[in-house]
């Protein structure tokens, strides 16, 4: 295992269009022993309700969604570019059907009880704060309908307060 630092949140140079729309993270979740992680290209950090906080959107397929639902915490974690083919593969395979963390020979750590990916150099710990559906009847935009969702499988968004931030 990597070791992973703290780092003070005050001196993070974090750039969230670049870190997660051109890199991808690895959401990371558990419930009880089953530990899964997806890519996501979608989401952001900042303040809300008093908090520093991390906001990510989960499809409703997607098997990590259920772990995040039925757990309290969830953490981002970022890579160099030499894990990109790994985190297609995240994209593509359903941890349902096999364990694809063991698969892309990638190892789980855990600051606290919190799951990371510990080939990462990067991670955002968060606890759970709010999960809101995204609904079609909330788009002002019918666009956002036909070019994300013609398939009907919408998004929840979470919102978790960054509980810790790691480096190694």
């Amino acid at each position: 295992m990597h070791t992973f630092q703290p780092y003070p949140i005050d001196l993070i140079e974090f750039d969230p269009f670049t870190k997660i729309g051109n890199e991808w993270m690895l959401i990371t979740a558990k419930e009880g022993n089953k530990v899964n992680a997806m890519t996501a290209s979608w989401g952001g950090v900042g303040v809300l309700w008093g908090k520093n906080t991390a906001f990510i959107f989960v499809r409703n397929s997607r098997y990590t969604k259920e772990l995040i639902d039925k757990g309290s915490h969830f953490s981002l974690t970022f890579f160099d570019s030499t894990y990109k083919s790994a985190l297609k593969y995240f994209g593509m395979v359903s941890g349902r059907r096999e364990d694809k963390i063991s698969n892309a020979k990638m190892h789980i750590n855990y600051y606290e009880e919190i799951p990371f990916i510990d080939e990462g150099n990067f991670v955002i710990c968060c606890k759970k704060m709010s999960a809101t559906p995204i609904l079609p009847e909330q788009f002002l935009n019918p666009d956002i309908q036909k070019q994300w969702y013609a398939d009907g499988d919408y998004h929840t968004m979470y919102v978790g307060e960054i509980l810790q931030i790691l480096a190694r």
